[in-house]
């Protein structure tokens, strides 16, 4: 029988899982172990100096605007591109012959992948429903947002927006679905709040895609839009950028996309924009 598990609950949870992701005791980024990347392999004060330099100082809308020129500046890929980029970005730190699924947790086999009960596919974090962009390339192939996950927990999430409640969702512990959102376990709330909050930066309306933002509301359907912003904001905070989100970001940036998520190197920006 599953548990209620109401909204806006647990204030001192989310603390203690705050400490924890900061003693680096998540569940969600396996430690880095010997022979895997380093958490940053380019340090923040040279990407300041470099990447984001015509960000640097700026605040609200103008350094949205910035940071949108700024990272749309990337190379793209095909949708089948991606199998093969998953298995690289979100390779377990413990064992490089697996992947780590997003919201299970699970570290699973990175042969493993495809339509099939126990199998793993690629979850649109920001669900291509949300401004109908599909599969195609560009939105739908961004591997900012794009995350292995169980394919029987990729359809109970299915196109939902991010809130806090719901009940147990079963072969994913610690997330919580209803029937308008869905809730990821506490070490990877602030993943998804960052990889949502890129997308609303990346994509602005001006390349032939829809106009991505988040809002404070949830059952969006397919407008370009996907809330809860309060909650995700809350997320981005108790949940700061692990070394295995901060690894993903460098994967990225360095051999498929050549462009980062400004979220993970500067989580601060998050409340200077929204």
């Amino acid at each position: 029988m599953s548990r209620l598990h109401p909204r806006h609950r647990r204030p001192l949870l989310a603390t203690l899982a705050a400490f924890a992701v900061l003693a680096g005791t998540a569940a969600a980024a396996p430690a880095a172990t010997a022979g895997t990347a380093p958490a940053s392999a380019t340090p923040l004060r040279t990407l300041d100096d470099s990447y984001y330099q015509d960000a640097i100082g700026k605040s609200g809308t103008a350094l949205k605007s910035a940071l949108h020129t700024i990272i749309s500046k990337q190379t793209k890929i095909s949708y089948s591109q991606v199998w093969d980029a998953l298995k690289d970005t979100d390779q377990d730190p413990a064992n490089s012959s697996n992947v780590v699924l997003l919201y299970s947790g699970r570290s699973i086999s990175k042969n493993n992948s495809g339509g099939s009960v126990g199998q793993w596919n690629r979850e649109h974090v920001w669900a291509k429903s949300h401004g109908n962009f599909g599969t195609a390339t560009g939105p739908g192939t961004d591997v900012h947002h794009l995350r292995p996950e169980d394919v029987q927990v990729n359809s109970i999430r299915g196109n939902k927006d991010f809130d806090n409640g719901g009940s147990a969702v079963s072969g994913a512990p610690g997330n919580y679905t209803d029937s308008d959102s869905f809730e990821p376990r506490d070490a990877v709330k602030g993943d998804v709040a960052r990889m949502i909050l890129y997308m609303a930066v990346r994509y602005e309306g001006d390349d032939g895609w829809a106009d991505l933002e988040p809002n404070d509301r949830v059952s969006n359907g397919s407008a370009p839009n996907i809330g809860r912003l309060s909650v995700l904001k809350a997320w981005s905070q108790q949940d700061p950028p692990d070394a295995f989100e901060k690894r993903r970001n460098d994967v990225i940036f360095d051999k498929y996309q050549h462009n980062r998520n400004p979220f993970i190197d500067h989580p601060e920006w998050v409340g200077s924009i929204w």
